[in-house]
């Protein structure tokens, strides 16, 4: 099982996606310089959740809205043949989250009737797809989900399919760990995925209201 960190890389082996795993990836992270993490991404697993609560007690936790939309056909019949999951999507186009909070309402109200598991369940998780609304706008579209993350990983499983047979492990955690490499420093020094001017400028602003 290959991992990785998005601001500080990391790849390691584990045989299944536990607590103590994902505690133990996040605490080598740590260990290897990583700090001041204010927001996690990811999707619904209880294990690396308790990790993030443990190692990183300080970030807040954002549930990956396109996991959590993948989630929601579990609640509806297979052939859906309305606009209800595209009106769920569209919510996270929204700007702000008093128009997010209204939309919710008035989406929950028009398909409870028809579909009551699907409302009663997208009621009770949907808050925590919505953390991303603590970031500046410039951010959203990059923090509400965990999609670049999901293309590297793409990437990862497409390499060792090419190549298609190792001599051993170490030699294809070596091609992994290579592309990890190359691909964080394109994210440090190539195009810039995130602009931290924004989110600087976006807390001295929240200073501005609290005081």
């Amino acid at each position: 099982m290959a991992r990785v960190g998005a601001r500080c890389s990391g790849v390691e082996l584990a045989n299944r996606e536990s607590r103590s795993s994902w505690r133990d990836f996040l605490s080598g992270l740590k260990q290897r310089g990583l700090f001041g993490v204010e927001f996690v991404v990811s999707d619904d697993h209880e294990g690396l959740k308790a990790a993030i609560r443990e190692v990183l007690p300080g970030a807040v936790w954002q549930r990956c809205y396109v996991h959590f939309l993948r989630n929601a056909l579990d609640y509806v019949p297979r052939k859906v043949d309305d606009d209800c999951l595209q009106e769920l999507r569209w919510i996270y186009d929204r700007r702000d989250l008093a128009e997010v909070r209204r939309d919710i309402a008035q989406w929950l109200a028009k398909w409870q009737a028809k579909y009551p598991k699907l409302c009663d369940w997208a009621e009770d998780n949907i808050e925590e797809t919505l953390t991303y609304y603590r970031l500046p706008l410039a951010h959203h579209k990059h923090m509400k989900s965990t999609n670049m993350l999901e293309r590297l990983n793409q990437e990862i499983k497409r390499r060792p399919h090419v190549v298609r047979i190792f001599p051993n492990m170490e030699s294809c955690l070596r091609l992994v760990r290579a592309l990890v490499v190359e691909t964080h420093e394109n994210w440090l020094e190539g195009t810039r995925y995130l602009n931290m001017q924004h989110l600087v400028e976006h807390k001295k602003e929240a200073l501005r209201q609290a005081a």
